[in-house]
């Protein structure tokens, strides 16, 4: 194992995806302990200290583990739809299987939200058969903390707010039924709100009453509350981000496109491009890439006369982008994709224009703050 850039600790990968843990999930899982650890003696009268904690312990790991199946099940039913996921990340009192690209359409978000909350119910169901064979006492407890962590992880889950999976399914739904994926967005940003605030309701009524899990309930519904206020939040922010200016045309911002032998000098290609975006082609026909005018620039003052390949950008296919897609797309695979510029192509595969990435970032900052 080891520590990643971020700062969680790499456990192992699955199916090429790394699941991490998080600093947080440590916090998490201490904050459950100490809270769970006197509860055990009334659910297991007779327990001693020692056992109260090893069974408190048992429970926080479950309850860890029970979370990375939920979250395993949104990553694999990802991968396969196509939708590449860059790492599982497991932190406090909660995970995120973070894909590298929204879903295109309302009913892959909803399968790959749904995904996770059916592993979780059949584990919790799985547990609960195996409850019928197991005797009374420690063993019983721990089978049946088990049920309960899946359990309590697919029913919170479903809670029509983002960022949980219900909050996904609300707005796939939304989604599909409006056209729109930013009013399902807007729809179930408001879900979130509203669980956050009934976290809240919740745990001051386990006080008000003297509930017996009182203390339990208000750390698990404050880290939780918190957690789903901030994600619906940032979900808020991401969609507008994501959105697409009405009065923008990508026609309007690419630049014109000029395509060069590979082969040629690279100051004659510099001094060719005039403003337009260069397509190098090599002899047989094949695109060798992009003019990268910067690193063109610093080669013509040394060597001008070397192939103009020498300073070409790879076009890769995710940073070729069709002419006619829509705008809001256009805007999410520039925003994700480590490029400076694209090749726009229309329908027939055809260069129709190249589009910095500055150039759209500006234009898009720019009638956002009409």
């Amino acid at each position: 194992m080891r520590v990643d850039a971020d700062g969680g600790l790499l456990l192992f990968r699955v199916s090429g995806v790394p699941v991490l843990l998080a600093p947080s999930w440590w916090l998490g899982s201490l904050v459950v302990v100490v809270l769970y650890a006197p509860l055990v003696g009334r659910l297991l009268p007779g327990a001693g200290l020692a056992l109260s904690w090893t069974l408190a312990v048992a429970f926080a790991l479950l309850l860890g583990a029970s979370v990375f199946a939920h979250e395993l099940g949104h990553t694999l039913v990802a991968l396969r739809m196509g939708i590449p996921v860059r790492r599982l990340r497991l932190f406090l009192l909660g995970g995120l299987s973070e894909v590298a690209r929204s879903p295109k359409r309302p009913a892959q978000e909803g399968l790959v939200a749904v995904a996770g909350p059916v592993v979780s119910l059949v584990l919790a169901g799985g547990c609960a058969l195996l409850l019928l064979t197991v005797p009374s006492g420690a063993t019983w407890l721990l089978v049946a903390q088990c049920a309960v962590a899946n359990l309590a992880v697919a029913v919170f889950n479903l809670l029509p707010g983002l960022p949980l999976d219900g909050g996904r399914m609300l707005r796939a739904g939304v989604w599909a039924v409006t056209g729109a994926r930013a009013s399902g967005t807007r729809a179930a940003v408001v879900g979130g709100w509203l669980v956050a605030a009934a976290l809240g309701v919740w745990a001051l009524e386990g006080l008000a009453n003297g509930s017996e899990d009182r203390w339990l309930r208000l750390g698990v519904c404050v880290v939780t509350g918190w957690f789903v206020l901030t994600g619906a939040n940032a979900e808020l922010s991401a969609e507008q981000r994501r959105s697409w200016p009405p009065d923008l045309d990508i026609a309007q911002l690419m630049l014109p496109v000029l395509q060069l032998p590979a082969e040629s000098p690279v100051s004659d290609a510099l001094a060719a491009s005039a403003g337009r975006g260069v397509v190098l082609v090599r002899a047989d026909g094949v695109a060798a890439g992009l003019l990268d005018t910067v690193e063109a620039q610093r080669l013509a003052a040394q060597t001008p006369h070397v192939p103009a390949e020498q300073a070409a950008e790879q076009v890769r296919a995710d940073s070729v982008l069709l002419l006619s897609e829509p705008g809001e797309e256009i805007a999410e695979r520039v925003r994700e994709t480590a490029a400076w510029q694209f090749l726009v192509v229309d329908d027939d595969g055809r260069p129709a224009g190249v589009l910095r990435r500055e150039d759209l970032r500006h234009a898009i900052a720019q009638r956002r703050s009409r």
